[in-house]
């Protein structure tokens, strides 16, 4: 049994919803090397859109679990400007799972189309799980204009 993330104070149920599915992803469909990632995020109609990382042999090849929870969510229909929620997990150390913060590949994603989504990540200095408006993650960026 994989120990789940305590949910912190400031985790809505919303959001507690969103860390239990990335959770539950992620428990069913972890391959060492492989699959180490899932991401759930949610949009401002309150539906949850996930994704899982798929490694690649080649370093470039690999895919993010956030890129995948992103396309996921156009897909459906969602302008991607209209995610308000997202959170990573991965399963460390000793079998219990943990809330990261997005790669900077990621960042520069999220931060493109959804600008003020709150990310939620473990912060380095506390390992408390913390509320970050995507923009924030990326001082000094350069906007692009869709």
């Amino acid at each position: 049994m994989i120990t789940p993330v305590t949910a912190p104070a400031g985790f809505s149920a919303e959001d507690e919803e969103l860390l239990r599915r990335a959770e539950e992803i992620l428990g069913r469909v972890w391959v060492h090397g492989r699959h180490e990632v899932a991401t759930a995020l949610r949009a401002a109609d309150g539906s949850i859109h996930t994704g899982v990382h798929v490694e690649g042999s080649c370093r470039r090849s690999s895919i993010c679990a956030e890129g995948v929870a992103l396309g996921t969510a156009r897909v459906a229909g969602i302008a991607l400007g209209e995610v308000v929620s997202v959170v990573s997990v991965q399963i460390k150390p000793a079998d219990t799972f943990r809330v990261i913060a997005p790669c900077g590949v990621c960042r520069e994603l999220i931060s493109d189309y959804s600008p003020d989504a709150t990310v939620w990540l473990t912060a380095p200095d506390t390992d408390e799980v913390i509320a970050v408006r995507a923009l924030d993650l990326l001082p000094e960026k350069s906007r692009r204009l869709w």
